[in-house]
């Protein structure tokens, strides 16, 4: 089985956003991990939309920047660095909230429980060489 290419990843994006939209995150994603993550382009200032798995951790949402074991942070993540300021839509909400990356011994804990959850996070880790960032997203 080939890897999809970036026009296809793209393709299929714009397809689940727009259908997560239209299901206002219900319908085939009830009950899924699933968000719609919008960033401000660092270098254009446009808006750059993403849908992605998370984890609810007390009251805010994680998301993992694994580009599934790219060995290159994803843009969404690096956009987030220049402009912590992004837009969520979970379920049937939309709210911006402030994207603030995990560091130290927190960032140590909270890899560590998605990994043992989430297994394919190690799979995605080890493919990428690289320390892939866990990010708070946290409700303005």
């Amino acid at each position: 089985m080939s890897n999809p290419t970036d026009g296809d990843i793209r393709e299929i994006n714009r397809k689940t956003i727009e259908e997560f939209r239209a299901h206002k995150g219900g319908g085939p994603f009830e009950g899924r991990a699933l968000l719609i993550l919008t960033t401000r382009g660092r270098v254009t200032g446009r808006p750059h939309t993403t849908p992605m798995m998370y984890v609810l951790e007390g009251d805010h949402l994680l998301v993992m920047a694994s580009a599934a074991g790219a060995p290159e942070d994803p843009e969404w993540f690096r956009n987030l660095l220049k402009t912590p300021e992004v837009t969520v839509e979970v379920g049937d909400q939309v709210y911006i909230a402030t994207a603030r990356p995990t560091e130290g011994a927190e960032y140590d804990a909270l890899w560590s429980q998605i990994k043992k959850n989430f297994p394919f996070f190690s799979e995605h880790e080890k493919a990428a060489g690289r320390k892939i960032p866990v990010v708070a997203l946290e409700r303005n």
